[in-house]
């Protein structure tokens, strides 16, 4: 088991390569990608399980279209807490977990303290979200919102470099 003291392990180009690939391309069979990154299926395996079990590759996922789950409308919102204390930022935190319509949610420095992520369905899904469910959350001092007009990117495609 990893310690907090241990040096993390570099990684090789074949590494970087395998995870320049998995993020494309997750459901690849480990034939294929050992044969695009000049393995055999037992090593590339073998590579791809390590990188899992140190962390590297934290799970797979599949991409789901938002029109046909009606969650069409990406909204953000930023959220000010009354006040500011470990335990405080803990309640919310535990809060905000169990939100099924936010898909992000970061504690962030500067004018407020939380930003907020969410998909929801309409207009008036956005409104019961933001009175019923985010103004209520544990010390919610106020907020400010953002409604998504066009989305130009989004990703969680991390850069893996050469």
């Amino acid at each position: 088991m990893r310690t907090q003291h241990q040096t993390r392990r570099e990684l090789d180009k074949i590494d970087r390569k395998i995870l320049r690939i998995l993020q494309d391309e997750a459901r690849i069979s480990f034939t294929e990608l050992g044969e695009r990154v000049g393995l055999s299926t037992t090593p590339c395996t073998e590579r791809v399980r390590r990188l899992e079990r140190e962390g590297v590759i934290q799970g797979y996922s599949a991409r789901l279209n938002p029109q046909h789950l009606k969650a069409s409308l990406l909204v953000f919102v930023e959220i000010s807490l009354a006040f500011k204390s470990g335990d405080i930022f803990e309640e919310f935190r535990r809060a905000v977990l169990k939100l099924p319509h936010v898909l992000d949610c970061h504690l962030v420095s500067g004018d407020f303290d939380y930003l907020v992520k969410a998909r929801i369905n309409e207009m008036a899904s956005y409104r019961k979200l933001l009175g019923d469910i985010l103004l209520k959350l544990p010390h919610v001092r106020e907020s400010k919102s953002y409604i998504v007009m066009e989305e130009v990117k989004e990703t969680l495609h991390l850069p893996v470099p050469d």
